[in-house]
C-alpha cells in the first residue's frame, strides 16, 4: 500500500504529522479519519480501514492530533474543541493541495469528533463511527482517581492504558460544552455507526443514542464479538470491509477511471513502485492481487498462483454443474479445493520432464446431492475436461510486445 508522509500545520501553529495512503489511479475520493482517545494515526483499526478502503479506490489521510504521535503540541493543552479543530486543519490542508474530504471516520473519541466537525467540513458526504461516545464528555470516566485532583489543584498526571498524560481542568470544562445530539441534527449527511455490542470502554448504548439522534440516510452494523480496540486483526478487517462498501454507495465515480483494460476481453494488471500490490480489471470486475508477508507483500489479495488455481477451481465447479444440469443429475453445491506447489520432476511418474521442477496442482472435489456412485465417478470424469484444466495440461503461447 503506496502512502507519503504529510504535514500540515493546525490554527495554533502546530505542525501536525500524519500519512496519506494512495490508490494506484485517480482517487475516487479522499476520506479523513480520527483516532481515538490518546491513541495514534497507527492503530491497528486505521491501518486495516486505510487499506481496504484503498482497495476500493479511496485516499486516504490518518494523521496524529496535536501532543500525540509524531505531531508537535502539549496535550495538556489539547481538549475536544481542539481535536475537532485539527480535523477542520486536515480537511483544510486536503482542499489545498489534493481534493477536500468527502468521507470522514472516526474511531472513538474520534468517531465523536467527527460528528461535531462535519457540519463544517462543506465537502463530507458520508460520516462514518467506530465504537463513539454519544457525548465528549463520556471520556472524563477515563480520569479515574485523578479528576478530584484536577478539580481541586487545576492539573493531574493520569494514567491512561498504561500510558500517563498530563491533563489541565479546562480539558474537563471543555467536554461540558459540546451538545452531539444538535450536532447531529446539523449533520445531513449520510451516517454509518458501527460499534461491538461487548466494548467494555464505550458501552452499546451509545451507538443507539447517535443513531436515535441521526437523520436518515443511517446505517448500523454491530461489530459482535469485537473490543474497544477492533485488536483482532479479523474485527479490523471486517468493519473495514463493510466501511469501504457502505462509502462506496455515497460517492459518485466521475472521477474513478474504473477500467483498466483498453480492450474487450482483456485482463490488466497494474503494479505500483512500491511492494507488490497489484490492481486487476478482468472483463470490468476489479480485483487485487499481492504476495505474502513473508516475501515482501503485505498480503493484501491473493497470489499470482492463487489466482492461477481460483482459475482452475471455478472452471472445475461450472463444468461440473454445467453437465449435471444437462444430463439432469441431483447435484446441489460442488465445491473445489485447489492447491498448488512445485516438485521435481523425477517424482512425477506420468511427466514429461525427466530433470528441474514441475507445477502440480492438486484438486479435491466434494459433491453434494442424491448422486449415485456411477454419477460420481462420471463426474470426477468430466472434471478433467474443465477448459482451463485442458489450458494447463496443453501446449501454450504467450506472444509479448511493449505497449505505446
Amino acid at each position: 500500500m503506496k502512502y507519503e508522509t504529510v504535514r500540515f500545520h493546525n490554527h495554533a501553529g502546530d505542525t501536525l504529522r500524519g500519512h496519506i495512503h494512495w490508490p494506484m489511479r485517480n482517487p475516487r475520493a479522499f476520506v479523513l479519519f480520527a483516532h481515538c482517545f490518546t491513541c495514534t494515526a497507527n492503530i491497528k483499526a486505521a491501518l486495516a480501514i486505510a487499506q481496504a478502503l484503498v482497495q476500493e479506490g479511496f485516499a486516504v489521510l490518518r494523521f496524529d492530533f496535536t501532543g500525540l504521535g509524531a505531531s508537535e503540541g502539549d496535550f495538556a493543552d489539547t481538549n475536544f474543541s481542539t481535536n475537532v479543530s485539527d480535523l477542520l486543519a486536515a480537511a483544510d490542508y486536503l482542499a489545498s493541495t489534493h481534493r477536500a474530504p468527502e468521507v470522514l471516520v472516526g474511531h472513538s473519541l474520534g468517531g465523536t469528533a467527527v460528528l461535531a466537525a462535519a457540519p463544517d467540513i462543506p465537502s463530507s458526504k458520508a460520516v462514518a463511527t467506530i465504537g463513539a461516545p454519544a457525548e465528549a464528555a463520556h471520556v472524563a470516566h477515563l480520569l479515574g482517581d485523578s479528576r478530584e485532583a484536577l478539580e481541586a489543584v487545576g492539573e493531574a498526571t493520569v494514567d491512561i492504558g498504561g500510558r500517563a498524560f498530563r491533563v489541565k481542568k479546562q480539558f474537563l470544562d471543555d467536554l461540558g460544552r459540546h451538545d452531539l445530539p444538535d450536532a447531529l441534527n446539523r449533520l445531513r449527511r449520510a451516517l454509518l455507526v458501527m460499534h461491538a455490542p461487548l466494548d467494555a470502554i464505550v458501552p452499546i448504548d451509545n451507538a443507539g443514542e447517535i443513531f436515535s439522534h441521526a437523520l436518515h440516510p443511517k446505517s448500523f452494523v454491530s461489530l459482535d464479538g469485537a473490543d474497544h480496540l477492533l485488536s483482532r486483526e479479523a474485527d479490523a478487517q471486517y468493519a473495514a470491509r463493510v466501511l469501504a462498501g457502505w462509502a462506496s454507495r455515497y460517492i459518485e465515480d466521475t472521477e474513478r477511471e474504473r477500467l483498466l483494460a483498453s480492450e474487450p476481453g482483456a485482463v490488466t494488471a497494474r503494479t505500483g513502485p512500491e511492494g507488490f500490490l497489484t490492481e486487476l480489471d478482468a472483463a470490468g470486475h476489479p480485483l487485487v492481487a499481492d504476495e505474502p508477508a513473508a516475501v515482501g507483500g503485505e498480503d493484501a489479495g491473493p497470489s499470482p498462483y492463487d489466482l492461477l488455481s481460483a482459475a482452475l477451481a471455478s472452471c472445475t465447479s461450472m463444468t461440473l454443474q454445467m453437465y449435471a444440469r444437462r444430463k439432469g443429475l441431483a447435484l446441489e453445491d460442488v465445491t473445489v479445493q485447489v492447491k498448488h506447489s512445485k516438485i521435481h520432476a523425477r517424482d512425477c511418474e506420468s511427466c514429461e520432464a525427466e530433470s528441474g521442477h514441475i507445477d502440480q496442482f492438486t484438486r479435491a472435489i466434494e459433491l453434494e446431492g442424491l448422486l449415485d456412485n456411477a454419477s460420481r465417478q462420471r463426474l470426477l470424469e468430466i472434471a478433467d475436461r474443465c477448459p482451463v484444466h485442458r489450458t494447463l495440461e496443453s501446449e501454450a503461447k504467450i506472444l509479448t510486445e511493449l505497449a505505446e
